[in-house]
């Protein structure tokens, strides 16, 4: 137990929000505490737990400069799995590759 208040699913006090709900509304945890959690009960595992964070303490995203779209790019490049057989993918080979907008 982490000593953390838990709320059934969908029961959160107004004020919480998990990190998905935070970002959906443009904003990040910026540094604070998890300050309580949601869990979801399931049939044959564990709860699946969410962590909630305060919405008055949430800071704005950081907005993605030019040299972070590149880093991210370099990342998502480097996590490419080309067949061992291969050498490389198609995709890669052929230099076909699509890119999504």
């Amino acid at each position: 137990m982490t000593g953390l208040p838990v709320y059934p699913w969908r029961l959160a006090p107004d004020g919480l929000a998990t990190r998905r709900q935070l970002r959906a509304a443009g904003l990040r945890p910026g540094g604070q505490d998890v300050v309580a959690q949601v869990e979801r009960p399931r049939r044959r595992r564990g709860p699946l737990v969410a962590f909630l964070y305060r919405l008055d303490l949430a800071l704005p995203v950081r907005p993605m400069t030019p040299a972070r779209w590149a880093a991210l790019e370099r990342a998502n490049g480097a996590r490419r799995v080309c067949p061992v057989s291969l050498g490389m993918c198609v995709p890669c080979q052929t230099g076909t590759e699509q890119y999504a907008a």
